[in-house]
């Protein structure tokens, strides 16, 4: 019996890159799949996992599908979730007096829209490519207001050397 082919040299890789956006609008859905995929073909990771993570607690990051209506009906849905006229103590400046700015605005709505959300995805590497699902793409959501949003993009794993 012949001996099994000797797997090719690798070493243990990290790479990571800031992907930013600028939004236009509340619950915007924003497909950075193409900018996800391009990072993980530079890093030369062939197996491991990349994770897309949003810098921002107003912003999230999500797998889904990239169908229009789909997109439509999440914003709905959040919406429902977490009206943005519904009372906020977040958003009482009048008793609020942590983490404030001069630029603070009332958005206590997209921090609760956050929750059902998160700030993450993980996806794994094979091959030097993302496995992801025939409908899936990767989003940066927006849910407060138009702004520079940044993603932190962090692919690990085995490298071909």
């Amino acid at each position: 019996m012949p001996a099994p082919a000797a797997a090719p040299a690798s070493r243990f890789a990290l790479t990571q890159e800031t992907l930013e956006y600028e939004t236009e609008h509340a619950l915007q859905f924003i497909d950075i799949t193409e900018a996800v995929r391009a990072m993980v073909e530079r890093s030369g990771i062939v197996a491991g996992q990349v994770s897309v993570n949003s810098m921002h607690t107003t912003a999230a990051v999500i797998v889904n599908e990239h169908e229009p209506l789909l997109l439509n009906d999440m914003a709905r849905v959040l919406s429902r979730l977490a009206p943005a006229g519904d009372y906020y103590e977040h958003n009482d400046f009048s008793i609020r007096t942590v983490n404030m700015t001069d630029e603070e605005c009332a958005n206590g709505h997209s921090h609760c829209q956050h929750l059902f959300l998160g700030a993450s995805e993980t996806i794994p590497i094979q091959d030097g490519r993302m496995i992801l699902g025939p409908w899936q793409s990767i989003f940066l959501v927006e849910l407060d207001h138009a702004r520079r949003r940044a993603v932190l993009v962090q692919a690990m794993g085995l490298a071909a050397e």
